[in-house]
């Protein structure tokens, strides 16, 4: 097992979770914005499939690189300075996506809002595992999980509102409403969030390429970064594009993807916690085998939609958002336990680096599958579910070969 987490009461345990949840909810909005705005986006730039994927990967790219630039970096400072540090610069990233003028200053903004707004996932996820024992680690990742499902029952829904109502702004819109909100927590989190310097104390070996070079070659770690990534490819190979989809080839309106976001994200906002609780009682491994073969139903279902009723496109949605974001609350989990705490740091940011990767190629990936017919119907897409239930099969096998790391010597 791991080496306890520091005590805490109860109390501030939760506003830690809170404030945690609250930057991971701005840094999850920041990039999950773009995907419902794929239609207005494609249109209003002039883009096309290929050039709305390179938006999206962009932002993973770059965060993936920034993660293994952190991995230099990330268990040498007080945790909480390192975080609102990184947080800051993602607001101000992100006020740049809102300026820009056009498709290429955009593709900059994104790609500078991902290098610093990445790596914030794996400081979030550092900060409860140094917190929170792993065996209520579950509930606590679920609580910052939910961050996900906020994002879509508050912010997307919003960030949609925002850009259909606020002419003057358009697009616009939704960037600077992040921003407003991120500098809230920015503030929150200045006076709340506790130091966490306990992993500065521990000795070292060796320069610090050659710790980050010992702490990527465990064994564990690489089938943990094995892991991340499948998960990563199982989901986001078809989530990006779930708008664009259901706007051209199932026929829905625009409008309609503010409902499916808001349904599915109410829905998962209860769920994660739930999930979490499971994963602590019947165990990790377990819970995210049960989740991740039944997400599996609706990701086939989503890729081969037909014009069907709107009330049977809204309860596959609905599951969903529930099933495969909801395999992460388990997966991640397992994750932030398979590192000892003196490199849990540096494991965190190349593990972020890995996923943030891999989201990014699942992205591109998808992109190159995917085609727009001469009617504008997406074609291919039934291709991309197939590839992403392929990665979630191999994620199960991988994921049975984690270890919890062993605690390390007093």
């Amino acid at each position: 097992m791991n080496t306890p987490a520091p005590a805490c009461p109860a109390r501030n345990e939760r506003l830690i979770l809170l404030i945690l949840a609250g930057i991971q909810f701005t840094h999850i909005l920041d990039f999950m914005i773009m995907m419902p705005l794929g239609p207005q986006l494609i249109r209003v730039l002039a883009i096309d499939t290929n050039q709305f994927g390179l938006l999206l990967s962009s932002y993973t790219f770059t965060a993936a690189a920034s993660g293994l630039l952190a991995a230099t970096y990330i268990d040498r400072f007080d945790r909480r300075k390192l975080m609102l540090t990184l947080y800051t610069l993602f607001i101000i990233a992100t006020l740049c996506c809102g300026l820009a003028p056009n498709f290429t200053l955009l593709l900059v903004a994104r790609a500078l809002a991902g290098a610093f707004g990445g790596i914030l996932g794996a400081m979030v996820q550092t900060m409860v595992a140094d917190i929170i024992p792993f065996e209520r680690r579950g509930q606590a990742m679920g609580t910052v999980m939910a961050a996900f499902a906020l994002s879509t029952v508050a912010g997307v829904p919003l960030g949609l509102l925002l850009a259909n109502h606020v002419p003057a702004l358009g697009w616009r819109a939704p960037f600077f409403f992040i921003v407003v909100l991120a500098c809230v927590f920015l503030v929150i989190g200045y006076r709340q969030l506790p130091s966490l310097t306990a992993h500065l104390g521990r000795p070292r070996q060796g320069n610090v390429f050659e710790q980050i070079y010992a702490v990527a070659k465990e064994p564990n770690h690489v089938k943990a970064f094995l892991f991340v990534g499948l998960m990563m490819m199982a989901g986001f190979t078809v989530i990006p594009y779930i708008a664009l989809y259901m706007t051209t080839n199932v026929g829905m309106p625009e409008s309609f993807i503010t409902v499916v976001y808001l349904c599915g994200g109410a829905a998962t906002f209860f769920t994660s916690r739930l999930i979490g609780r499971l994963a602590d009682k019947y165990g990790k491994l377990q819970t995210f085998r049960w989740v991740a073969c039944a997400s599996f139903v609706p990701v086939l279902v989503t890729t081969h939609l037909v014009p069907v009723p709107w009330w049977v496109v809204l309860i596959n949605s609905t599951v969903f958002f529930i099933l495969v974001p909801g395999r992460m609350v388990p997966g991640m989990a397992m994750i932030t336990g398979a590192a000892a705490p003196q490199v849990r740091g540096t494991f965190m940011s190349l593990s972020s680096s890995v996923q943030m990767m891999a989201s990014g190629l699942a992205t591109l990936v998808a992109g190159l599958i995917i085609r727009q017919g001469s009617t504008g119907q997406v074609l291919h897409y039934d291709l991309v579910g197939y590839l992403a239930v392929a990665c979630g099969l191999l994620s199960l096998l991988v994921a049975g070969k984690l270890k919890v790391a062993a605690s390390p010597p007093p």
